[in-house]
């Protein structure tokens, strides 16, 4: 599973300026990377483990502005199409999943 947060907070006081990085901190310490501006990624090992680390960012939700969480599967992830400029990016490798027996 992987997991979006898609965000739009304000920045027009320093109030709102501390709570927009607090919340950008809160996900990089949750294993969120940044996939472009407002936009957080991070890979789940299984559906229970990505509804933690919705919860969590749920929690640390700021009290204003706009936040959407998305999760889509692996393969709906590996169907991704990225362009930077003109050329075809590759995207992100999948990251090799642990087996325990």
């Amino acid at each position: 599973m992987w997991v979006f947060v898609f965000y739009d907070l304000p920045t027009h006081t320093k109030k709102d300026r501390k709570n927009h990085a607090r919340f950008r901190k809160d996900l990089e310490l949750d294993g969120f990377t940044m996939f472009q501006f407002s936009i957080y990624v991070r890979h789940c090992a299984s559906r229970e483990n990505a509804q933690v680390h919705i919860r969590r960012t749920k929690e640390n939700l700021p009290p204003e502005g706009h936040v959407c969480i998305l999760q889509i599967t692996d393969k709906q992830f590996g169907m991704i199409e990225l362009f930077m400029g003109q050329k075809k990016e590759e995207h992100p490798d999948t990251p090799q999943q642990l087996e325990l027996f």
